[in-house]
């Protein structure tokens, strides 16, 4: 699939590149973004549509029938104490937030959307108590989960995509900032970055969000913040809510001065979710294995939400 083939490449810019290439599956659902998703063959491209379709209502001006969750379905639900230990010690090292997704979701079944493209940031589908949530989550595994251009907009189409369908969100935040580098500023990424700004700011939907490390600078703004409006938000006890990580701030606020001292006195001072606690930047410090029953309540409470939008002709969205 492309606008123009290869023999027209090669007419007005001299390259050289095959079919595949130019426009196979793997190319545009790992690279262009123009595909959620590639198969090996039809079936499974109609077996994963069949599924996505369970997870969406009839049309956007209906809420999705809840899946019939027991009491006795929740009790054969697997523990989530296992995510009191996922986080590591030292702060830069990695993790997989997939486990923390799965963890928290029915059956820990994620349907995951464009898990080949931008795969610092991870979305998709689950059910939570039988009620289907969005998922949009930073993948600490894959660039330390900075934000960069594709991430921002996979995630803002898919936050566009459930507020339109009334699928309630939940975000897990462990975010150190946007990507730094030319490539990212000629590209646009404030323009980008915007746009995923933009699309949970202007959700009406129920917006949960969990940080788990870090959530830094306008990133961490982005990333359904309560200055978005977000309905319940939560820290770990991991967390840090900052505009930077202590050692950077450290290095330009006490200049001149022993770094190593000045680092582990302001770590001690704020590398903790307390300050913005005291802030109301978060609703409350939970237990990690706490963060599937608050989903479960948290729904329950925003089930009937109302949000009056301002009447206007049509967004503005930073395209």
């Amino acid at each position: 699939m492309f606008v123009t083939g290869p023999e027209v490449v090669k007419t007005v810019t001299n390259e050289t590149v095959t079919k595949e290439d130019l426009g196979g599956a793997k190319m545009h659902s790992s690279r262009s973004g123009v595909s959620h998703r590639a198969f090996q063959n039809d079936m499974e491209a109609i077996a994963s549509t069949r599924e996505l379709l369970t997870y969406l209502p009839q049309s956007s001006q209906e809420k999705r029938d809840d899946r019939l969750w027991t009491s006795e379905d929740e009790k054969n639900q697997s523990s989530c104490k296992v995510l009191n230990n996922i986080i590591p010690f030292d702060q830069n090292k990695p993790y997989d937030m997939k486990i923390v997704v799965e963890s928290v979701l029915d059956r820990n079944n994620f349907f995951e959307v464009m898990p080949d493209y931008a795969k610092n940031i991870i979305t998709g589908y689950g059910e939570v108590g039988g009620k289907v949530v969005g998922i949009v989550a930073n993948q600490p595994a894959i660039l330390a989960g900075c934000l960069d251009i594709d991430a921002s907009v996979k995630a803002a189409r898919f936050v566009r995509f459930c507020d339109s369908f009334n699928i309630p969100i939940v975000t897990f935040v462990d975010v150190p900032g946007f990507l730094p580098g030319t490539a990212q500023e000629y590209g646009g990424i404030i323009k980008h970055g915007a746009k995923l700004l933009y699309a949970y700011a202007e959700a009406t939907v129920p917006k949960i969000t969990f940080i788990t490390r870090k959530a830094y600078g306008g990133a961490y703004d982005v990333m359904s913040s309560k200055h978005l409006n977000g309905d319940f938000n939560y820290a770990w006890p991991s967390a840090e809510i900052a505009v930077m990580g202590a050692k950077g701030a450290v290095e330009i606020i006490f200049r001149g001065k022993n770094v190593e001292e000045e680092t582990a006195k302001y770590e001690y001072a704020f590398a903790n979710p307390l300050k913005a606690a005291e802030r109301g930047y978060v609703d409350d410090i939970i237990m990690p294995e706490q963060t599937r029953s608050i989903i479960l309540n948290d729904l329950t409470v925003l089930e009937n939400k109302q949000s009056q939008q301002p009447k206007r002709k049509h967004s503005n969205l930073p395209l």
